[in-house]
């Protein structure tokens, strides 16, 4: 089994609390593959196990599970209690977060790893776990010890680096935020009102540098050619192609993230299920 035929080309990334079995049963309905739980999913996977129950072959990912905020043990136990139930049907993405939430703390990559020798000591296997994974040292783990990455904002000649640098079938699974918007004024707004928080964090700013832009670029609300980059605009179909970009530079499934997240999110769902048509969905 390929992990396009796991997880769907294409599914739907959105915040843990902002999604109940309602939504998740119209995601399965229109077609996409799996949802994604984003805004650091607790680490019992009660929410998790509720979409689950709730639908019949949807798969649920965490995008991501915290691991300051996190312990292994409950998230390995919550993991068997719901793999028991739901064969198949779970991806638990795991991440370290950015250094302004967690100032005080050891090195990312050590903590990881301590974090991963608990989940293999307690039976979790790798094909079932993956990495939010953006630098070099932290996508070479993710290959070697988890299924692969889940990268945040990023843009589709990061996701065909990382397909170089991973090889194949080791899971890339990129996560892309897009505005149903025609008007290119207001949908850069909602796009910088969405990205303002990003744009003070280390991490990100960083990897956005790595894909070529420039300090100006994330200064200041972001310029234009970063914001159109990294979150697309317009029509159905820009937002489709926008996906179907991650996929043509390597990238084994696509979560699309809508903005503005408070608003018609099925919409904007919809919309762009139909610009893709059922073959890259599933």
């Amino acid at each position: 089994m390929t992990w396009n035929d796991r997880l769907g080309a294409v599914g739907v990334w959105r915040g843990w609390t902002a999604t109940d079995a309602a939504l998740a049963r119209t995601v399965e309905e229109l077609g996409y593959g799996t949802v994604w739980q984003g805004a650091t999913p607790t680490s019992d996977l009660r929410a998790a196990e509720e979409l689950l129950d709730a639908t019949t072959s949807l798969v649920v990912a965490t995008g991501v599970v915290n691991i300051w905020r996190s312990d292994p043990v409950e998230l390995a136990d919550s993991y068997h209690r719901i793999r028991a139930r739901h064969p198949g049907r779970l991806l638990v993405g795991i991440g370290s977060g950015h250094r302004e939430a967690t100032p005080e703390r050891v090195r990312p990559l050590d903590a990881m790893a301590a974090y991963l020798d608990v989940l293999d000591d307690r039976g979790v296997p790798v094909e079932d776990r993956l990495l939010s994974a953006l630098g070099p040292k932290m996508l070479a783990m993710a290959a070697e010890r988890s299924a692969g990455t889940h990268p945040y904002l990023t843009v589709p000649a990061q996701t065909r680096a990382q397909r170089e640098l991973l090889g194949p079938g080791v899971l890339v699974a990129p996560e892309q935020t897009v505005v149903l918007d025609d008007d290119p004024v207001s949908a850069r707004r909602t796009a910088r009102a969405f990205l303002e928080m990003y744009l003070g964090l280390v991490n990100y700013t960083s990897t956005m540098q790595r894909a070529g832009f420039t300090a100006d670029d994330v200064a200041d609300g972001g310029s234009d050619a970063l914001v159109d980059a990294i979150v697309a605009h317009g029509s159905a179909g820009d937002l489709a192609a926008a996906v179907r970009a991650h996929l043509d530079a390597g990238a084994d499934h696509v979560c699309i993230q809508v903005q503005p997240a408070a608003g018609d999110v099925v919409t904007a769902l919809r919309a762009v299920a139909g610009g893709l048509g059922p073959a890259a969905r599933r």
